[in-house]
């Protein structure tokens, strides 16, 4: 995922997203305490995509107060 392919949703939407990728991000922690995770890298991978989003969160909410 790219910040560019979330820049132009809105609020509700990024928001959205934000609680899907926590909830994996809940998921795939659990699976590596179990020793089910074949790729330890999408742990990674979700954190970035985490950090994309409240990115464009803080943008959203930049944008409306100037």
């Amino acid at each position: 995922m790219k910040y560019i392919d979330l820049k132009d949703k809105d609020e509700n939407a990024l928001k959205e997203l934000l609680k899907e990728k926590k909830l994996l991000l809940f998921k795939l922690r659990a699976k590596l305490k179990t020793m089910q995770l074949s790729n330890p890298n999408e742990i990674k991978e979700t954190k970035r995509d985490i950090a994309r989003i409240n990115t464009a969160l803080s943008s959203l909410k930049n944008q409306v107060k100037a």
